[in-house]
């Protein structure tokens, strides 16, 4: 089934749903991986982001989304005077990605209570967006869905005893993808679930011995 989202593009405010609308939602997902307000940002734009980003309104489309505004935010182009004020640092340049999305972008971030991420994603058209690695680690989601990130040790059991907690709350995995760095080392599970995730079961999940982190993101109401 065709959403009408695909065929007449997002609410934004322009002048390019890749270049601009798909730029807010690659900054504010950081952001909510990141799980806190960041205060630093190494921006690495690749393709036609490093070509024609500029003129596009890519930049300051990006630093917007880190500061947790949407494509439709009218505040968009004031949004390197906004980071100033809301002490964000952040820097620019150009990065070349092997097999990448021409519209691509790798972000390091540093919150203020410490914590980092690293996250390439890429703007594939109409204002959607594709995350392809988080923290070193292969992935690929949209944030279309409900979506859990969960950062493990690669060990036996874990599989198992998520999607047993989530399968007796009540919650429906609609898709889920596994990765790792290497054998035995560090690992991520990307869960998208047709229903919500309720605080009380994320808890449960973070209580798991050998959990290291576990990042949320709730997919838009349009």
């Amino acid at each position: 089934m065709i959403d009408i989202f695909d065929i007449l593009g997002p609410v934004m405010v322009g002048p390019s749903s890749s270049h601009t609308a798909g730029a807010v939602r690659i900054g504010n997902m950081a952001r909510t991986l990141l799980g806190e307000q960041p205060v630093r940002a190494r921006i690495m734009l690749h393709g036609s982001f490093a070509e024609t980003g500029t003129g596009h309104g890519t930049d300051k489309a990006l630093v917007a989304g880190l500061l947790g505004e949407e494509p439709d935010d009218y505040d968009i182009p004031n949004s390197f005077q906004t980071a100033a004020e809301q002490g964000l640092r952040f820097t620019f340049e150009e990065i070349r990605l092997r097999d990448a999305h021409p519209n691509s972008v790798v972000l390091e971030l540093e919150g203020a209570a410490g914590a980092h991420l690293k996250m390439q994603a890429c703007s594939i058209g109409g204002g959607q967006i594709e995350v392809r690695e988080l923290d070193g680690v292969p992935v690929n989601f949209t944030g279309r869905t409900n979506t859990l990130i969960i950062h493990n040790q690669d060990s036996k059991g874990y599989i198992a005893d998520v999607t047993t907690t989530l399968s007796r709350a009540g919650i429906n995995i609609a898709n889920m993808n596994l990765c790792r760095d290497r054998r035995g080392g560090n690992a991520i599970m990307v869960i998208e679930t047709d229903e919500k995730v309720p605080p009380v079961v994320l808890q449960f999940l973070k209580e798991y011995t050998g959990i290291s982190h576990i990042t949320y993101y709730e997919k838009e109401e349009k």
